[in-house]
């Protein structure tokens, strides 16, 4: 189970729908909303020292900073591998699913936003479920 889960996404409604499937699960105490995908980012490496694992559900397509970019920071930063990612966008392009793969150190799905209580269930169970991924 996760340690904290991270909302990265630009539009606050897909947050706040994103946190009632995890108050349906009873998880939602874990979660820390963002829309600025740079303070994510920020807080994501003030919890770096720690070996619990974070799952971050990230955006690919906001404009102060790309989810893409986000992860290239975390590849350059050395975050550690406890980091899960799973991609919540609207995009079906290949060329966004292609570049996710780049990221598999991270990235362990590609998913349609927004996520219901049965994908989120999957989401942060023990360990994230291959049935969404790449």
């Amino acid at each position: 189970m996760y340690s904290q889960i991270y909302l990265v996404d630009d539009e606050e409604i897909v947050n706040f729908i994103h946190r009632v499937s995890l108050k349906e699960l009873g998880v939602d105490d874990k979660a820390i909303n963002f829309t600025n995908p740079e303070k994510a980012l920020d807080h994501v490496r003030y919890r770096i020292a720690t070996t619990e694992p974070i799952l971050i559900l990230l955006d690919i397509h906001m404009p102060e900073m790309t989810g893409f970019e986000f992860l290239e920071f975390m590849v350059l930063e050395d975050f550690s591998t406890n980091i899960d990612v799973a991609i919540v966008t609207s995009s079906v392009s290949e060329a966004d699913k292609a570049l996710a793969k780049e990221f598999s150190q991270f990235v362990k799905g590609f998913v349609s936003k927004p996520i219901n209580a049965d994908q989120m269930r999957e989401l942060i169970g023990e360990s994230v479920s291959n049935k969404f991924f790449l």
